[in-house]
Order: structure tokens, then C-alpha cells, then sequence
């Protein structure tokens, strides 16, 4: 009764956004099809929705050349969003002081699987 499920992922790392904003995407997408995440994603009006696609579409291609799986049967099983190293910059204030701005980064992973056959 053990199925013998093949998974596939892909990283983009240190992307130039919160993984706060990304995370509010990928939730909007894991555990659905290749194809409906692709269509979900052309459409919604995040910034995070183009890193997100191009690893979706790396997942996609890896699960169809290291795998050998096909696209059109491909389940999105994980995907999730880790916080990366901030970027400290200094911005000057008055009286020869500097704040810290720090930029957040994060790297985004999407696995990729077959879907279950019913």
C-alpha cells in the first residue's frame, strides 16, 4: 500500500522581499495543480508572485527532466518562504547620526510532486 511518490523542489534564494508578503502568496497556491497556480499567479497583483513563478516554473522543470514526471500531472506539495540575512544600509539623520535600515530578503522553496492517482 506505500506509494512511491516522487518529489522535486527548487530554491531561489536571498530575493529582495519580506517573506512575510511572499508567505501571503504561497499560502494562496499549496496543494494545487501546476497549471491552476500558474493561472492564480498571472493574476494576482503582488510583486512576490514573479520570484514565485520562476522557481513554480524551475520546480516544473526539474520535476520533468531529473524526474521524468509530466507537467500537466504535477501537484504542488510545499511551498514555503524562510527569512534570508537583512541587507543593512545606513540612512544619515541629523547631528551627524545614522540609522540602520535593514531590507529584507527570504528564499522561497516550491516542491513539486505527482498527483495522486484516485
Amino acid at each position: 500500500m506505500a506509494t512511491n511518490t516522487t518529489e522535486v523542489k527548487a530554491i531561489a534564494r536571498f530575493i529582495r522581499i519580506s517573506a512575510y508578503k511572499v508567505r501571503r502568496v504561497l499560502d494562496q497556491i499549496r496543494g494545487r495543480s501546476y497549471r491552476e497556480a500558474l493561472i492564480i499567479l498571472e493574476f494576482m497583483p503582488y510583486r512576490a508572485t514573479e520570484p514565485i513563478l520562476k522557481v513554480l516554473r524551475s520546480a516544473a522543470a526539474n520535476a520533468e527532466h531529473n524526474a521524468g514526471l509530466d507537467r500537466t500531472q504535477l501537484v504542488i506539495t510545499q511551498a514555503y518562504a524562510d527569512q534570508g540575512p537583512p541587507l543593512k544600509r545606513f540612512q544619515p539623520r541629523a547631528q551627524g547620526r545614522a540609522y540602520q535600515i535593514r531590507k529584507p530578503t527570504c528564499h522561497i522553496t516550491v516542491a513539486v510532486g505527482a498527483a495522486p492517482e484516485k
